[in-house]
């Protein structure tokens, strides 16, 4: 089998496929959410928004149940540390999952529009809340979280929900937010026709060609506006995993030093900005294969992230040399190892699942098969 150093770092990039699955299927999941009252006029236009995600949202959502899953047993002090430091934002995340499903099955119980306007609205929030929230928790990750360890190894969170709200975590909730718009509309451009289409792609063209304005931004904020962390000491890859036994240093364009280090690291920007421009023509012209470029703008916009923070899981801004890393906030070896092998066996079942579902539900949603009151539909 391989060593625990290989181990550790094949369960950090398999945490970071889980993000990039979870972004790419929830992702349009959320976008659809946010698109709701902007891209649905009237009531069977938005019966058509939610029937597009309605068999697939759930099924989806298996991408961040593994993530969480794989954080609890593969990162348990990343696990501990971040669900005590993010307590109240992660409450908020939970609100919006739990308001998704309640909303999509509450508005068609009753006819009234007022309310089937409240649902509509908690739908929408459903959608905001989330798609914001993880990109202010990725932004305070490239920020640093002011926390600390005790001589027992017990976390200590030394800040509080409104100290998450730097401007640089807002901007990053803003990129979030305006991705998962391009995500969602190129969704809809396969998946609807007639005048939701249109009003969906003109606002994804739009959101795409923004993010390509906001990652170029967010990646000059990052590279002269805030701090970055470098471990200065010896690494033991494969030693305990003990957050004491480094040094770690902050300063200026940090985080951008893994991309001099490992030039193929830049193929992950370069895929976020011209995955979002090819969406953006895309859109434009009408193609259903917007999806395809906008899910690599996605995947390219989780994994700069990943790369740049690399080894780092959570750095801390008040004690740098107590920050998480890849190399001391492991399980043991052997639980890495009968991971892998699980790992290896389930995750080809999920692909495979999810590649059928998709086939079999493949093509448009339409408002006549809606209108004819088809009990399929919500």
């Amino acid at each position: 089998m391989f060593d625990y150093a290989t181990l550790r770092f094949i369960w950090w990039a398999l945490l970071g496929v889980l993000l990039v699955g979870f972004a790419i299927f929830d992702g349009f999941d959320l976008g659809v959410a946010l698109l709701h009252p902007f891209v649905a006029k009237k009531d069977v236009e938005r019966r058509v928004l939610i029937n597009t995600i309605g068999p697939v949202w759930e099924g989806n959502q298996v991408w961040f149940i593994l993530g969480g899953g794989a954080v609890f047993a593969a990162w348990p002090p990343l696990y501990a540390a971040s669900f005590s430091g993010f307590y109240l934002a992660m409450l908020l995340v939970l609100i919006g999952f739990i308001l998704r499903p309640v909303s999509i099955t509450f508005r068609s119980k009753r006819d009234e529009p007022l309310w089937r306007a409240t649902w509509d609205w908690l739908f929408f929030v459903s959608g905001a809340l989330p798609s914001v929230l993880f990109g202010v928790a990725f932004g305070n990750l490239l920020l640093g979280v002011p926390f600390h360890f005790d001589q027992s190894l017990r976390f200590q969170y030394e800040g509080d929900l409104l100290s998450l709200l730097h401007p640089f975590a807002l901007l990053c909730g803003i990129v979030s937010a305006v991705m998962l718009f391009m995500q969602g509309a190129a969704w809809l451009a396969g998946k609807t026709e007639g005048e939701i289409n249109a009003r969906a792609r003109g606002i994804g063209a739009a959101a795409a060609l923004a993010l390509v304005l906001l990652l170029l931004a967010g990646g000059l904020w990052i590279a002269t506006g805030i701090e970055g962390y470098r471990i200065e000491s010896d690494v033991n890859y494969a030693g305990p995993s003990n957050p004491f036994g480094k040094t770690v240093v902050a300063g200026a364009g940090e985080w951008l030093l893994n991309y001099a280090r490992f030039p193929l690291a830049a193929f992950a920007p370069l895929a976020a900005l011209l995955g979002a421009l090819g969406a953006a023509i895309l859109l434009a012209i009408g193609s259903p294969l917007a999806i395809l470029a906008s899910s690599v703008s996605v995947a390219g916009v989780v994994t700069t992230a990943g790369f740049s923070l690399f080894p780092f899981l959570l750095p801390s801004s008040s004690h740098p040399d107590e920050s998480l890393t890849v190399w001391d906030a492991s399980s043991s070896q052997a639980t890495l190892g009968l991971m892998l092998v699980a790992a290896l066996f389930f995750l080809p079942i999920v692909l495979t699942y999810t590649s059928w579902v998709y086939w079999v539900l493949r093509g448009a949603v339409r408002e006549a098969a809606i209108e004819k009151g088809d009990d399929h539909y919500y």
